[in-house]
């Protein structure tokens, strides 16, 4: 069965992008600037500038900040031009944009290995020139940087009036994402947490060549941290969708070029207004779905009487149950961390919505609903004829499109498939035949089972004796004491059932079990004690495996 990763946590808002700034190369164009030359790191020129600070003391690491161009004349180390190489590395290491140096009045000028080690890092030192002041220069950047900042938040608060206009007259995420394509000019889709593209879908085949997506159109979420990324062919940008502390998805905006921190600024402002319009949705959805489930319940249990009016119903609701179907029943396994940080919105209610949105694409006209702890999809047939093996493969890719390639926010779960039902009166007997099957294959095969209700075996038999009780008397007279559900009764009933399953060959059992054969060979005759001459009785070999079966598959 397929396995999933596990439920990530709510996504930070930080993104890697270029802070709000100024480029150094753009801060060099400052009038205050003019006659100042690049003496290393020219590689370095795209670091942004957000601050900036004078150096006056030597010891100036504790008084830095990452994004400073920082200014000096060299005299605080006069006396101390060796440091000069640590200096480079420590700044570079704590984020610094440049430094900035007025030489000759008290350096003579700048050794060549301090040049080096600034070339190495990308690190950028620009000499300025001796009649220019700090003053100037201050007032200068200062100016433009507070410029640009004016300027960012002019363009985010355009985005965000005409996002919010778009939601309020009624747009949804797909009117959201046709939006920003236009404000950013490249194409915009919105995903859920692991990676399900539900907006900008039609951008799909074109985006598919970037290698953001897996097969199955899956954003890569493990893959794609928030922030400014390069692909093949261009860049792309992710920002979360997070209402409070409830991650909603990303939202990814592909360009030839990097978006600027104006772009990256207004990308995170419409993701607040995307969070808003997905929680209307979820609000929507929530009513529209419990009604759906409540009528699909009562069929599915038997509970409708006039059953040609639920069907009549159910096209009203844009269902076809009037046709042979297959019905599955997927459940989440049992969560088995601990010490995570639990998700605020319902694993449950993300489960759910990936199946609607696969099987969407698959079959329109099926029903998919949430049960609380299962969800239930009506799956037409691929054929009138359709085999056991065609309505596996069927499932089996809805299953690879679920899971996808490894996206996160998902966990494991086990899924059963019934016979097909030809009508929509043989429903109710499809859905139990689903319940029982996935219960089973989970007893029999773990967490991630899938089990079809035909190929049950033996089980399938056990399953359909509605006496618990009979089935329990059962057990306790082929049994007897190893009925009784303690440790040493339970090692018993493994070493009967390997034994049962080896015909009785001791050799290949006690190499199953592990044990030497003369241990077996006590086992084996503490068992006969118990249950009887099961080595030379068939018909007691067959009673207790019947019974061994029960209590696998009902725990009894």
């Amino acid at each position: 069965m397929g396995r999933i990763a596990k439920d990530g946590r709510v996504p930070s808002a930080n993104l890697t992008a270029s802070p709000v700034g100024l480029p150094v190369r753009d801060v060099l164009e400052a009038s205050s600037l003019t006659g100042a030359r690049v003496l290393a790191g020219d590689t370095g020129l795209d670091r942004v500038v957000q601050r900036l600070n004078v150096m006056e003391v030597p010891d100036i690491l504790p008084w830095v900040k990452p994004h400073e161009l920082l200014l000096t004349t060299g005299y605080p180390l006069r006396h101390y031009p060796s440091s000069l190489v640590d200096l480079v590395r420590d700044l570079d290491e704590r984020g610094l944009a440049a430094l900035a140096v007025k030489p000759h009045r008290y350096l003579d000028g700048l050794p060549a290995d301090v040049l080096a080690e600034a070339d190495r890092r990308g690190f950028p030192i620009i000499e300025v020139t001796a009649e220019i002041g700090f003053d100037d220069i201050l007032n200068d950047v200062l100016s433009a940087l507070l410029h640009r900042q004016a300027s960012v938040l002019a363009r985010s608060d355009e985005v965000h009036r005409a996002l919010v206009g778009v939601v309020l007259e009624g747009g949804d995420l797909s009117d959201l994402a046709a939006e920003l394509t236009r404000i950013f000019g490249g194409p915009v889709v919105v995903t859920t947490p692991d990676g399900r593209v539900i907006a900008g879908a039609d951008a799909l085949p074109d985006l598919q060549s970037t290698g953001c997506f897996d097969p199955t159109g899956r954003f890569r979420v493990d893959e794609e941290p928030t922030g400014v990324r390069p692909h093949s062919g261009g860049f792309h940008t992710t920002v979360p969708v997070v209402a409070g502390r409830i991650d909603h998805g990303r939202i990814v905006a592909f360009s030839a070029s990097p978006l600027d921190a104006a772009d990256v600024y207004s990308l995170e402002r419409a993701a607040t207004v995307a969070a808003l319009a997905v929680t209307k949705q979820l609000a929507i959805d929530a009513v529209e779905g419990k009604y759906r489930a409540d009528f699909l319940r009562d069929l599915l249990t038997g509970r409708v009487e006039d059953v040609p009016t639920a069907v009549a119903h159910a096209r009203t609701l844009g269902w076809d149950v009037e046709r042979p179907l297959v019905a599955v029943v997927a459940e989440l396994d049992p969560a088995h961390e601990t010490g995570t940080v639990p998700e605020l919105r319902p694993v449950q209610e993300r489960f759910a919505t990936a199946w609607q949105s696969v099987v969407r694409w698959r079959d329109a006209r099926a029903p998919v609903v949430n049960f609380n702890q299962e969800v239930v999809v009506l799956l037409g047939l691929p054929g009138p004829h359709a085999s056991a093996d065609m309505i596996e493969r069927a499932v089996n890719d809805l299953v690879r499109q679920v899971v996808g390639d490894g996206g996160g926010g998902r966990r494991s779960f086990s899924l059963g498939i019934s016979r097909p039902a030809l009508t929509a009166q043989e429903l109710p007997r499809a859905y139990e035949q689903a319940r029982k099957a996935v219960r089973i294959g989970r007893r029999l095969h773990g967490d991630g089972a899938r089990a079809s209700f035909d190929r049950l075996g033996v089980h399938r038999l056990l399953s359909l004796i509605p006496d618990t009780s009979e089935l329990r008397g059962f057990v306790e007279e082929v049994l007897g004491e190893l009925a009784a559900d303690t440790p040493e009764n339970a090692d018993l009933r493994r070493t009967l059932a390997v034994l049962l399953e080896t015909n009785c060959t001791v050799a290949e059992a006690a190499r199953r079990l592990h044990f030497h054969y003369n241990t077996l060979r006590y086992r084996i005759t503490k068992l006969e004690k118990l249950v009887g001459p099961f080595t030379d009785d068939a018909a007691l070999r067959l009673d207790l495996a019947l019974a061994l079966r029960v209590l696998e598959i009902r725990g009894l």
